[in-house]
């Protein structure tokens, strides 16, 4: 079974968080949702209190086959400026482990050089930051091991083509008739 890691940052954007995580624990998967504020509740850019399943330092990344990286401002910032976040993606792009990111986060990747010669896209605000990729309008991207999504509006895409990258298409076709997804 596949372990994915949703990690928050006060500002965060929530339907963009939340809507994958629900989308995967819908279909099984083992997420956890993870503060990197060294408390457990985390607030949204909209002023919405989360409670999260973990503290970062409760995570084991050794069993942890996906990071993905909600947008929002200032929770996007906010992520990037968590060292010890930025080490283990650093990590898990070494060694071609799953990265994802939404809206503003994927100019995190950008700023750290993951996604030369990479196809990749974000918030339309964001793609100057996509440095070196080839930018996509797209609601999802997947360009080997990372996976890139625009915003709010394509919350559902990113985390279809999250659950299709783990479980394979059937199941994220199946996921699109329970959620009555038109696309």
């Amino acid at each position: 079974m596949s372990k994915v890691c949703v990690f928050f940052a006060d500002g965060f954007e929530e339907i963009e968080a939340l809507t994958v995580v629900d989308i995967l624990r819908r279909a099984g998967i083992d997420v956890d949702m993870v503060s990197v504020t060294g408390e457990r509740k985390v607030t949204g850019s909209h002023k919405i209190p989360v409670e999260m399943d973990k503290l970062f330092e409760e995570v084991n990344f050794d069993e942890t086959d996906m990071i993905v990286l909600p947008g929002g401002m200032p929770g996007t910032k906010n992520l990037e400026a968590c060292e010890p976040l930025m080490a283990q993606v650093d990590a898990f792009y070494k060694e071609e482990k799953y990265l994802a990111a939404i809206c503003a986060a994927p100019s995190i990747f950008g700023h750290r050089g993951m996604l030369k010669g990479k196809k990749a896209c974000s918030n339309p605000g964001f793609e100057s930051h996509l440095e070196g990729a080839e930018v996509l309008q797209e609601p999802a991207v997947i360009s080997g091991h990372m996976i890139t999504s625009r915003g709010m509006g394509t919350a559902i895409p990113f985390g279809l083509t999250i659950l299709e990258l783990l479980q394979g298409q059937d199941a994220a076709i199946e996921m699109k008739k329970k959620l009555v997804y038109p696309y």
